[in-house]
């Protein structure tokens, strides 16, 4: 009986010493799992910052974009305006060179018939200076 209640002994004092390794494995197991768990935690707030701060950079993004758009339909449309307003000139400036070319076709006309008119006039002046300097001379000759 005594042998027995020290073999008792003996195995109470080693299923002691495997609860109290069980406890010092189980709260070194605990400390390791809390340190993961900080750091996981602090792994997720860097991410969702880092999304923050990426969704905040799409939104900035964004809204460029439509700034951009809208100056660009604006140049556009600017754009369109000017090549109205070009094609008018263009219009206007067609017009003006047809005139420019009727101006300068009469103007050569009216030259000719007045270059026409001078040598008739020289060619009448001409005859005349003849004919004064034979009556000229036909009143010399009288006198």
């Amino acid at each position: 009986v005594a042998m027995e209640t020290v073999s008792l002994e003996h195995q109470i004092q080693s299923v002691q010493r495997h609860i109290a390794f069980l406890k010092k494995e189980q709260m070194e197991l605990l400390h390791d799992l809390h340190l993961e768990i900080l750091r996981l935690q602090k792994h997720c707030s860097e991410l969702t910052h880092d999304l923050e701060m990426k969704e905040l950079e799409a939104r900035q993004q964004d809204i460029l974009d439509r700034e951009l758009e809208e100056k660009c339909r604006a140049m556009e449309a600017q754009l369109q305006e000017k090549e109205k307003d070009n094609l008018e000139l263009r219009k206007e400036l067609q017009h003006k060179e047809t005139l420019v070319a009727a101006l300068r076709s009469s103007l050569r006309s009216k030259e000719r018939r007045f270059l026409e008119e001078l040598k008739r006039r020289s060619h009448r002046v001409t005859i005349l200076d003849t004919e004064l300097q034979k009556q000229t001379e036909a009143a010399a000759y009288l006198s």
